[in-house]
């Protein structure tokens, strides 16, 4: 996501490192190198001078001039500009108005409107609603059946009629279906073109028309690059939006349609497609990717996606049994089917600051997960809760063999779990000043409830992390290297 933007910017904020103050001189090559990594990134021109023409007017001038921590000032600047860029505030759904709420989808043919329809759906089901999906893209049998098929998957209704004619009748009449079935909220799914043509921009028009919205989003693949710009237009004075919602931004996408969609429409991001499964789409945070763009991670979104995957009671057997000191591998094995629920592995760690830049060039397949969790499945209840004393040769032999492995997998496994036991122990032991099995158990709870309440206090704006504002990862310094002996 974003990487070789990411590592653009980078590069550019790398001029900074150990210069004592910001000169006009140093300022302009910088905003050079940040001009550059933007254009490549495929985002708009007019945007691109806008972005850089307000950098230089945060970083030239007296205040700055005597900034005692100038790659700080400029990191600060630039995370301010990109979430600006990107939409400055979450704008969440408005459902509100009216029931059933009706949000109608649409954008070009393949930009993802079906799939975003099925995300929306499940993500909306979760949180209490009641979605039906209607299927409005008439001219292609294979996106109603497409519609049809999430819906089933998502577990929620869908009006979709089987023969091909005017959409906007079949809008009008799933707003009484809806009704009928108790559904609160309706997913219209409308038609889309290769190409901007004017069939289907009056044919979204007058669904629009028809079902009065109250939320018209736009679907737009974040890797269509600098005709992002010129489609967005296209859609917003001929037919009206609300907001957008970003697809493939799991892919090789260099992010100039989320840095230049918002800028140049004024309307909002909403939500963002990040992976093929139902449950890989977020309510999107400008200052929150502007984060990741500039490798501060995203602790925030990592947490919201903790506690939903993890109930209360699911969440209290993981605290207790990491505080006990006696964290064995059927706990293990629990927490790495839950981490499964996420999503995939490279977008979690992604979001911890300063861990995206070291995961380039390295293979990070959830099938490794797969592998570790066929092992641990191999093995007895006994042997999950003491591999060390109870797991010999044969055992070992036995393991492989059913997990479809070899020994030397049971055996690095094995390794590596007792030697993190071993560091949650100790960490037991220094956080709560007791022994790292169970004794000092109240300060770590402490610790963890101050945590908590921190993040509520950060979220609400009434406490920033230390570091300027920027969650405590100031200037984007790199961890100082171990001599070697």
């Amino acid at each position: 996501m974003f990487d070789a933007l990411s590592e653009r910017l980078e590069a550019a904020l790398g001029r900074l490192r150990g210069r004592g103050r910001l000169d006009e001189q140093t300022v302009d090559a910088v905003l050079k190198d940040i001009r550059l990594a933007l254009l490549e990134a495929d985002v708009n021109i007019m945007v691109v001078r806008r972005f850089v023409q307000r950098l230089r007017e945060q970083l030239v001038g007296e205040d700055v001039s005597r900034a005692l921590n100038p790659t700080q000032h400029v990191v600060k600047a630039v995370n301010e500009e990109l979430t600006r860029a990107l939409g400055q505030d979450t704008a969440p759904l408005d459902l509100r108005a009216r029931r059933p709420a009706v949000i109608m989808l649409a954008g070009l043919q393949g930009s993802g409107k079906t799939t975003a329809a099925g995300k929306l759906a499940q993500q909306l089901k979760r949180k209490g609603r009641h979605p039906m999906l209607v299927a409005c893209d008439l001219q292609r049998p294979a996106a109603v059946e497409q519609l049809r098929v999430l819906a089933h998957q998502v577990g929620v209704h869908v009006y979709a009629p089987t023969e091909s004619g005017d959409p906007v009748p079949v809008a009008r009449d799933a707003l009484r279906a809806a009704g009928d079935t108790g559904c609160d909220v309706v997913i219209v799914d409308t038609a889309g073109r290769l190409h901007v043509d004017q069939e289907m921009m009056d044919q979204a028009a007058a669904i629009r028309a028809a079902v009065d919205p109250v939320e018209t989003l736009f679907v737009i693949d974040a890797m269509i690059g600098q005709e992002a710009v010129n489609v967005a237009k296209a859609f917003l004075d001929q037919v009206g939006f609300d907001g957008v919602i970003l697809t493939k931004l799991d892919g090789d996408a260099r992010g100039g349609a989320a840095l230049s969609v918002a800028e140049v429409t004024g309307r909002p991001i909403k939500f963002a497609s990040v992976g093929e499964k139902l449950d890989e789409f977020e309510q999107f945070h400008p200052d929150r990717m502007a984060g990741r763009i500039l490798g501060m991670g995203d602790m925030l979104t990592l947490i919201e996606k903790a506690e939903d995957t993890y109930s209360e009671e699911e969440a209290r057997r993981a605290e207790e049994a990491l505080l006990s000191g006696d964290f064995t591998l059927a706990e293990f094995l629990d927490q790495l089917q839950q981490l499964k629920k996420m999503g995939p592995l490279t977008n979690l760690l992604g979001m911890l600051p300063g861990v995206g830049k070291q995961l380039k060039g390295v293979d990070l397949d959830d099938s490794q997960l797969k592998r570790v969790e066929a092992i641990i499945q191999a093995m007895t209840p006994r042997e999950r809760r003491d591999p060390k004393k109870v797991l010999n040769g044969s055992r070992r032999r036995r393991i492989a063999a059913g997990s479809g492995t070899t020994v030397t997998d049971v055996n690095r496994l094995v390794k590596q779990f007792e030697e993190a036991q071993k560091m949650m122990r100790s960490v037991m032991k220094m956080a709560g000043g007791g022994d790292g099995r169970g004794r000092g158990k109240g300060a770590v709870r402490g610790q963890m409830a101050q945590a908590k309440a921190l993040r509520q206090l950060q979220q609400s704006g009434q406490v920033q992390m230390p570091g300027g504002g920027l969650g405590g990862f100031p200037g984007l310094q790199p961890a100082p290297k171990r001599k070697k002996r």
